[in-house]
């Protein structure tokens, strides 16, 4: 195998993000700084985290712009959600996530903190070496494969939203990672994105 060290730090990465899944809610916010933290360490193991040594601002900027996008997505797809309820499913099981980081008990300046150390673990594994590696091979489609393996160990939540909304999130950030030219676009949009539909404007 051409990246060995991949598979040790998946398996990290699947383990705790089963165990935070599986946890009741009240020790989410505490599990996910151990996730994140996973995420962190695998991507070091792996030899992909690194740090950069400049702004560069055309990434920046292409990452807000994909985060604007992707907040856009969600605001309509909730919108349709509640006007067809599909399978069932209404806007309620988009609220339930929400509110596992946004609930009154987790100050704002926690959720904050926690929502930048998602976003950076996050994306220094998912993008920074899993779908890092994948490139070399597959190109651009690296993106959906890799958004398929996050939305697939989301199905563990059994919720159907959160597997469908992880893939479609996870899709545009490894869009914004490839044409973004790198980690700097994929995190900045999965910050922005995160602090406006957990903090600043929730879409339910």
């Amino acid at each position: 195998m051409k990246h060995p060290r991949l598979v040790p730090g998946l398996a990290l990465v699947v383990a705790s993000m089963v165990v935070l899944f599986t946890v009741p809610r009240e020790y989410f916010a505490a599990v996910t700084i151990i996730s994140t933290s996973s995420m962190l360490l695998a991507a070091w193991y792996a030899g992909a985290l690194n740090v950069a040594r400049r702004l560069r601002y055309a990434s920046v900027g292409a990452g807000l712009l994909s985060a604007a996008a992707l907040y856009l997505v969600f605001f309509l797809g909730g919108a349709a959600v509640d006007a067809f309820h599909p399978l069932g499913v209404t806007s309620a099981s988009e609220a339930s996530i929400y509110s596992l980081i946004s609930s009154p008990s987790n100050p704002v300046y926690f959720q904050v903190v926690l929502l930048l150390f998602d976003s950076a673990g996050f994306e220094a594994f998912f993008r920074g070496a899993l779908q890092a590696r994948l490139q070399g091979r597959i190109g651009v489609a690296a993106a959906p494969a890799v958004a398929l393996v996050d939305a697939a160990i989301h199905l563990v939540t059994l919720n159907p939203i959160w597997v469908g909304g992880t893939f479609v999130a996870d899709l545009v950030w490894g869009l914004t990672y490839y044409y973004g030219r790198g980690i700097q676009a994929s995190f900045t949009s999965h910050l922005a994105w995160d602090l406006a539909i957990f903090i600043v404007r929730p879409i339910v």
